[in-house]
């Protein structure tokens, strides 16, 4: 079966050519799939997509004209994919809903402990030959209050890791884990509560219709003062204008990012001599208190192997006729 992968970074390609054992004939692409970039999957039966990849009712129909049958995605998310069109055009799908869970939530924990010690103002200062202390004071992790908005695979390694430290812990999910309530002592709570009472909050939810927009100004209202958020999961989980307002004002006294809101035209490209028109992020990075990584949670051996094995079982399966076992609906 010959497949198209859009959006290829080079740190995929030797995982892609170690563990295709099966034959899959693989047409490498840097470019991200789009309506402009359709024409690249000719005479392929699939397509292999990334985060940050067009797969809207437009470029399906496009892509469906030149012959895909099939669309394999490295990520766990399907958000950038319209499933309802994918189901009319008789288009299957699939993703990889399992990967290493750890390396998103060991990216997290190194956000929070970044931010909260202080770390890169520090390296800098050290740079400089500055060696006061001044500005650098930060906050034991043990006994703080952690709010976790969603407790999957990965916000359940998260809150491993957290009850180590030994925070304490407070969910908002739609599933309660009674593994989680038992081991590590967790409470269910409303989002009301946990914006209330948390001192960190970590967000691990998918990104669905419930869930967008979920960080808005009217919850960040209720939090503390001070309140620390993190996100790797999805950007628009957050409102960007109000987390902004939140910085200005004080009520976030820090903030880290491993997605945005509007990445799709910034992330997993090189613009460093281009001159960047989003507004939004070149507000977000001016404040001290504020860390961004483009969307590397994910980015571990270990992730990218199992990552890049499921992706070509679903192909393997396709190409042999058979149901792949991560078909989404």
């Amino acid at each position: 079966m010959k497949t198209t992968v859009y959006s290829l970074s080079p740190y995929e390609k030797p995982f892609l050519e170690k563990q295709n054992k099966n034959g899959i004939e693989l047409n490498y692409r840097k470019e991200k799939l789009s309506k402009e970039t359709v024409s690249l999957a000719e005479g392929s039966e699939a397509v292999s997509i990334f985060t940050n990849d067009d797969a809207s009712a437009e470029v399906l129909e496009e892509l469906k004209k030149t012959g895909i049958k099939y669309i394999t995605t490295r990520s766990m998310g399907v958000d950038h994919i319209d499933l309802e069109k994918t189901k009319d055009l008789g288009i299957k799908v699939a993703n990889v809903p399992h990967y290493s869970p750890h390396s998103v939530a060991e990216h997290s924990l190194s956000l929070m402990l970044a931010l909260n010690r202080k770390l890169i103002p520090a390296s800098r200062k050290i740079q400089d030959y500055n060696f006061r202390l001044n500005g650098l004071v930060g906050f034991d992790m043990h006994n703080k209050t952690v709010g976790m908005l969603g407790a999957g695979e990965i916000g359940a390694v998260s809150a491993k890791i957290l009850h180590g430290f030994g925070c304490k812990l407070m969910i908002y999910d739609v599933k309660k884990d009674q593994d989680l309530i038992e081991k590590y002592d967790a409470k269910y709570v409303e989002l009301e509560e946990l914006c209330k009472n948390s001192d960190i909050i970590t967000i691990h939810a998918p990104l669905t219709k419930d869930t967008k927009h979920l960080i808005n100004k009217e919850n960040i209202s209720l939090m503390k003062e001070g309140v620390m958020i993190i996100n790797t999961a999805r950007g628009a989980i957050c409102k960007t204008e109000d987390l902004i307002e939140g910085l200005k004002n004080g009520k976030i006294g820090s903030l880290g990012l491993d997605v945005y809101e509007y990445e799709k035209d910034l992330f997993f490209e090189d613009h460093s001599t281009d001159l960047i028109q989003d507004d939004l992020f070149v507000r977000l990075i001016g404040f001290k208190n504020v860390l961004i990584t483009a969307h590397q949670a994910f980015l571990t051996n270990e992730a990218l192997k199992e990552n890049i094995e499921a992706t070509l079982k679903n192909l393997e399966s396709w190409s042999n006729a058979k149901e792949a076992k991560n078909e989404v609906e």
